[in-house]
């Protein structure tokens, strides 16, 4: 039987691999949400033009569709762009989901609607809902419309893989302002790579109950990596320090970043805890969470090591849609 899948943001970081996941699939009929058309347009794809900020855009995007798959959004920036993109946009892609009445709605949401921590082995419903950012807060509104419509969403924390350009640069920012590894003061993060979440993002989109019943699952590798596992590997893998690594104590740390708006927004990231549990997810849509980070960020070294001297851009000032992320 022949599904019939809805992308948005399919140009993005996350959405080029639902994107990719959907190709791989046997049986599956394409529609991309795009506000640009492409330059080479696949034949076997049909793309629907619009813009989240423009409602009447997405009159009928969803007809006709088994599964909608909602990765676009907008990151940093005007704080009523964010509102109009992000809540107001997924709220009317919402009502165009119910019209329609798709069977599937899954959103890429983020961990991030709860503020930064410290959270340790938390499963979906135990925490609040307390974004700390124009951005969460406008995609903890992207949630409820979700859910009031009886989709999923899928909330990573960090998500590393070939088209990161926020994660794993901060953390090179980091490591290069401190000049050295954590001396035992860095908590455990939930990780999952770009490829898997992919693949998990539409597998709950093609393979879940359908039964209108909204729900929140939490997407990242089973076993926490640690933050100095985190820093090591990806200090080990671009050759950063020598044999004899320094350490950094907690207040030296932030002593150093003091001057560094990235590498001190990713600091404050590491340095708690951020692990979301939820072993539910892959033991009910057949899907493997695969090697954990540190087996697996090697095999995208390459795809880094191109463009680790770039800085990334300072935390807080990521305007425009998420293509990136």
């Amino acid at each position: 039987m022949t599904r019939r899948v809805l992308i948005t943001g399919s140009s993005g970081f996350i959405g080029g691999h639902v994107l990719s996941a959907a190709r791989a699939a046997e049986d599956v009929r394409l529609r991309l949400f795009v506000r640009t058309p492409p330059v080479t347009p696949d034949p076997a794809v049909e793309y629907v033009h619009g813009d989240l900020t423009d409602p009447v855009s997405l009159y009928g995007a969803c007809a006709d569709v088994d599964a909608v798959v909602h990765c676009a959004g907008r990151i940093g920036g005007d704080a009523e762009l964010l509102r109009r993109a992000n809540d107001l946009g997924t709220r009317a892609l919402a009502d165009e989901v119910r019209r329609a009445g798709v069977a599937r709605f899954v959103y890429l949401g983020t961990a991030a609607v709860h503020g930064r921590g410290p959270f340790r082995a938390a499963r979906p419903g135990e925490l609040p809902v307390a974004p700390a950012s124009d951005t969460s807060r406008t995609r903890a509104a992207a949630e409820e419309h979700v859910l009031a419509a009886g989709g999923t969403v899928l909330r990573p924390h960090l998500v590393h893989g070939r088209g990161d350009r926020w994660v794993v640069p901060g953390i090179l920012a980091l490591l290069r302002t401190l000049g050295g590894l954590p001396d035992g003061w860095a908590g455990l993060q939930s990780m999952i790579d770009a490829d898997t979440l992919g693949r998990i993002a539409f597998a709950v989109a093609t393979r879940g109950p359908g039964d209108g019943v909204g729900r929140v699952h939490y997407v990242s590798h089973p076993d926490p990596v640690p933050g100095e596992a985190l820093l090591s590997t990806v200090a080990g893998t671009f050759g950063l320090f020598g044999a004899e690594t320094p350490r950094v104590s907690a207040e030296t740390a932030r002593r150093r970043v003091l001057d560094h708006p990235a590498a001190r927004h990713h600091l404050g990231m590491v340095a708690v805890d951020h692990w979301f549990a939820d072993e539910s997810l892959w033991s009910g849509y057949g899907v493997g969470p695969g090697a954990g980070f540190a087996a697996r960020f090697p095999a995208y070294a390459d795809w880094y090591r191109g463009r680790a001297g770039s800085p990334p851009r300072e935390a807080g000032s990521r305007p425009g849609f998420e293509r990136t992320r």
